[in-house]
């Protein structure tokens, strides 16, 4: 039988930021990922899912990177406490891989939770901050003049 996802894109999500928005259909994806690798019963499965872990790691820290270089650009006046949270969350990611890697008594489905509720939290309120920021100066006509050049790097777009 097949694993079911622990959450699923919703169109309520979206921070109508395309670019933002398909960083965190990412990251529900990999959040499904991490999911799947603690549901498959398998006895290597604490090595997959630290491996899926890594990845999703590396990729939190993309997508980190690209909203704060669009906070920087637009000069959104939340940028210090959003940049926090980002940081916050790195430090509490990084001491749970630590302690799971550490000991045999890791619980990866409790890490998996965490990091769904976290991401969907984030999303709800900051990044819709964000977007709404965004969405003002877009109607007051000040977005025009700000520059978001968007180049692809491998398989990922980055800000230029």
């Amino acid at each position: 039988m097949a694993i079911k996802d622990i959450v699923t894109w919703q169109k309520s999500y979206s921070v109508n930021i395309p670019l933002i928005d398909v960083q965190h259909m990412e990251l529900i994806n990999l959040t499904n990922k991490l999911y799947r690798s603690c549901m498959n019963g398998r006895d290597n499965s604490k090595e997959m899912f630290m491996t899926v872990l890594r990845g999703a790691i590396d990729y939190v820290g993309y997508h980190f990177s690209t909203e704060e270089k669009v906070m920087e650009r637009v000069a959104y006046p939340g940028y210090g406490n959003h940049k926090q949270e980002h940081n916050t969350f790195v430090l509490d990611v990084l001491k749970s891989v630590d302690n799971l890697a550490k000991t045999d008594k890791y619980n990866p489905l409790a890490f998996v939770t965490y990091l769904k509720d976290w991401v969907l939290t984030h999303i709800a309120v900051s990044d819709k901050e964000l977007g709404q920021y965004l969405l003002g100066l877009k109607k007051q006509g000040t977005l025009q003049n700000i520059t978001l050049r968007v180049k692809q790097v491998s398989n990922r777009f980055v800000l230029e």
